[in-house]
């Protein structure tokens, strides 16, 4: 009986949540047939809640309350609070610059300012790799493991796999048959439902240890981290801003809906709302259920969270948690498919294949065969002890390099295309040899000295190699002259 009121709770949010996002994207499409900007920009037609919401839940999945939670220490709050600093810059550094040359990706706006199509295709590809080998797989196992902790299931390698599929499959038909529209808007519901119980989740926890945090030790508490943390404090100094800069501002998935609204003054009110989330709300949602649940079960890693929650929450609440992670597992699923399946489309096939008729066609195949190939890495992920800081460290080896080619492509012009592109296949390089062999500091250390050293390159091959000296231009807009 009890199992019965949790899955048919379940099955009714699940199907509400679907029905609204139907309702709400009936009829916006046009007649004729869908274009880029309407499958994946969903025609400007964003407004700056769906910008906030989207922004919100696209993030928050279960790599966050699952992973962090499963630290179990007050320190992972750092990411949140650096994430508010990298949407004030998304609002008001890179925005203006998508808008004003009316980008359909981020990756559009370096081939207009280096005046060339492979590095826009280099770029595009990095961010493929990463959504497919670590995004992808790292979503789908996070989201099953909490939901099979949730249930009290068997949380062994062929339960995950099949959790893994149903997440998948559902996921890629919300991304092919409704585009960035239906996304967006099913963020944003789904969005308020796992912000609110996240809450409750917290005030539960806490009142299940009486509010007492005694007896849990000081290193996990402490917001000033230790030489062998997972967050040093000095890492906030050097890396983590470059981070934020990065994801925030220069990856497709989270850009992509402040670029669906209709103008730049909507686009920045939605961005600085989802900024004032992840400062007042989200921080407390991704730490404190995972320090009780130390307090109450141990060092139990990532299923803490699902322990926790299956702990406090009544059998009802708790199936409608499980509707709300796994609307916020699809949402974010979705979401990388979406935004990948626009990269694919619009800079690569169209650059060097052709025209596309169909392009929702297309972004279905891409859909289909990015989360065929994702589900083939969720056992690698099954076998990590922290999901966050595999994610995290694993994703360290594309985002400094992407990043050093937006920082050159704004900041400098007569950059020759090849030499950036040499900077950021050096940056890779060198990332992997520092984080996986050499590993003299942090990896988040690594990152700040990978960032630098792909500028340094791209500006030494620049003058040596082509014979070019770069200029200054502090992102003032000026464009080179197309080579294409």
């Amino acid at each position: 009986m009890a199992d019965t009121i949790q899955v048919s709770v379940f099955l009714i949010i699940t199907a509400l949540i679907a029905l609204a996002t139907y309702w709400h994207c009936r009829g916006k499409r046009g007649s004729g047939p869908q274009d880029e900007r309407d499958y994946f920009l969903a025609n400007g037609g964003l407004s700056w809640y769906f910008v906030a919401g989207s922004i919100t839940l696209t993030n928050l999945s279960t790599d966050q309350l699952v992973g962090m939670n499963g630290n179990q220490m007050a320190l992972l709050a750092w990411w949140e609070f650096a994430a508010v600093l990298g949407l004030i810059i998304l609002a008001f550094v890179f925005l203006p610059v998508y808008y004003r040359n009316n980008c359909t990706t981020t990756t559009e706006l370096l081939q207009k300012k280096y005046g060339d199509k492979h590095i826009r295709a280099l770029i595009s590809l990095l961010f493929l790799f990463g959504n497919l080998f670590i995004f992808l797989p790292a979503i789908l196992y996070g989201g099953s493991l909490f939901l099979l902790s949730l249930v009290g299931m068997e949380t062994d390698l062929a339960t995950i796999m099949t959790a893994s599929v149903i997440f998948a499959t559902v996921g890629a038909a919300y991304a092919i048959f409704g585009g960035l529209r239906a996304v967006a808007v099913s963020d944003t519901y789904s969005g308020v439902l796992v912000l609110g119980l996240a809450l409750l989740v917290v005030y539960l926890s806490l009142q299940a240890i009486d509010f007492d945090l005694s007896g849990i030790p000081a290193e996990r508490l402490t917001m000033i981290g230790g030489d062998d943390s997972p967050i040093p404090w000095h890492t906030l100094l050097t890396g983590m801003i470059f981070i934020q800069t990065f994801y925030w501002s220069t990856n497709q998935t989270i850009t992509q809906r402040a670029m669906a609204a209709p103008d730049i003054k909507e686009a920045q009110k939605g961005v600085m709302v989802a900024a004032g989330i992840r400062l007042l709300i989200v921080p407390v949602i991704i730490v404190v259920p995972g320090i009780v649940s130390y307090k109450l079960f141990g060092d139990v890693g990532d299923s803490a969270y699902g322990m926790i929650v299956s702990e406090v929450l009544p059998l009802w609440l708790s199936g409608a948690f499980a509707a709300a992670i796994a609307a916020a597992v699809l949402t974010t699923f979705n979401s990388i498919l979406n935004a990948s399946a626009a990269l694919y489309v619009c800079d690569m096939h169209e650059a060097y294949v052709g025209d596309v008729k169909r392009v929702g066609r297309l972004g279905a195949i891409v859909s289909i065969v990015m989360s065929v190939l994702a589900l083939a890495l969720v056992p690698f992920f099954a076998s990590q002890e922290s999901l966050i800081n595999t994610v995290q460290q694993l994703y360290g080896l594309l985002s400094m390099p992407i990043l050093s080619a937006f920082i050159v492509g704004l900041c400098f012009r007569n950059v020759d295309a090849k030499a950036a592109m040499i900077g950021v296949v050096s940056g890779v390089a060198f990332y992997g040899y520092w984080s996986m062999i050499w590993q003299p500091a942090h990896y988040i250390h690594g990152m700040a000295v990978t960032l630098f050293l792909c500028i340094g390159m791209a500006l030494f091959v620049n003058r040596f190699v082509f014979g070019q000296n770069a200029e200054l231009a502090f992102g003032s807009g000026a464009e080179p002259s197309p080579q294409l």
